[in-house]
């Protein structure tokens, strides 16, 4: 494996080399100004390319290695634990959901499998229509697996591509059932400690909210993200907490795959198209839509959003990857900061 330098974390120079153009200078001046007017109290931006990386903290985050709710990240981190099930035999994508989870039954169930849970084709939700009531009440993740085994299918499976976290939690429930762990302890067996991802975790994995980058948000503070209840709730469609050089790890791994996660070629199927002829491409676990990140990027970059505020993605024509981690929620920050930045990064590669 290439032995990666670090590059200093300040200067026009140093961004220049770390990139070859000097243009990841702008996004590192539209991380600061919207830190420094507070718009975003804390980001962490990483981008490495071909063995090159840079690595800055932004506002309040402390350094570098601070440690994020990545949200919706979180997804791709649950796949690739599921498919090393797929890879020891444990588990065909073409196994009914009900195989395993015989109170997911009535009407087309039946013909829901694990490939539809991975792919947004379930014709599940997204979320439950109780899922306030289940988090304001706090309640464990059995109660949105229970929920989710009886709530109405949204259209015929495998017919179309729509969002759903909860499509994500039966897969992860699978698993559990398969190997009879605890997901956040398989997802660190399988994925994080091959990854050497020591400082990633599904849930707060023992750490106190406080040593981690707080959310910007507001409401109910009893279950909003910054919630002891939400943070250490282990939802594998969001809940897990990573630093922004992990995540690019995570990333990196699936533009040169090696046999300690996943088959080659496996890892190489989650991040291609698995709906083709349908309304939106999709990988397994990957959002895969052309122009989905930087408007430089290939046709064949993979990666994914998170809600809190996050985006992380790679090109596999160019060897980019880029993680940026902040405060700010999706719904805020996407069209000033989270597309600006990615935008900046990829045009750093021309």
């Amino acid at each position: 494996m290439q032995r990666r330098k670090f590059l200093a974390t300040t200067g026009a120079a140093s961004l220049a080399q770390a990139v070859g153009s000097g243009r990841l200078e702008r996004a590192v001046r539209i991380l600061d100004g919207v830190t420094a007017s507070g718009a975003v109290s804390a980001s962490s931006l990483y981008v490495s390319h071909r063995g090159q990386v840079f690595r800055k903290a932004f506002g309040a985050a402390r350094s570098p290695d601070t440690v994020f709710l990545l949200a919706s990240i979180t997804k791709p981190m649950t796949a690739a634990a599921v498919m090393t099930l797929v890879d020891k035999g444990e588990l065909s994508l073409h196994d009914p959901v009900r195989k395993f989870l015989p109170d997911f039954k009535g009407g087309q169930r039946g013909i829901v499998t694990i490939r539809h849970l991975l792919t947004h084709t379930s014709g599940l939700p997204d979320m439950l229509p109780e899922n306030e009531d289940l988090r304001r009440r706090h309640a464990p993740l059995s109660e949105f697996v229970k929920g989710t085994c009886v709530t109405p299918l949204l259209f015929q499976p495998g017919t179309q591509v729509k969002y759903q976290s909860m499509g994500i939690l039966l897969a992860a429930t699978i698993a559990e059932r398969i190997t009879g762990k605890p997901f956040r302890e398989f997802l660190r067996q399988t994925v994080f400690t091959p990854l050497r991802m020591a400082q990633s975790s599904l849930g707060l994995g023992g750490r106190k909210i406080e040593e981690t980058a707080l959310c910007q948000v507001t409401g109910d503070v009893g279950w909003n993200w910054n919630s002891p209840y939400w943070r250490d709730l282990g939802a594998p469609w969001g809940g897990a907490h990573s630093t922004a050089a992990e995540v690019g790890r995570f990333l990196e791994y699936f533009l040169a795959p090696h046999s300690r996660l996943l088959r080659p070629q496996t890892a190489a199927s989650m991040i291609v198209n698995q709906t083709s002829g349908l309304n939106e491409p999709r990988g397994i676990g990957f959002m895969v839509k052309p122009g989905s990140f930087g408007k430089s990027c290939s046709a064949n970059s993979f990666g994914h959003y998170g809600s809190t505020g996050t985006i992380a993605w790679a090109d596999p024509k160019s060897q980019l990857v880029c993680v940026l981690l902040t405060t700010k929620p999706a719904s805020e920050s996407r069209d000033s900061v989270l597309g600006p930045v990615s935008d900046a990064v990829a045009e750093s590669a021309l």
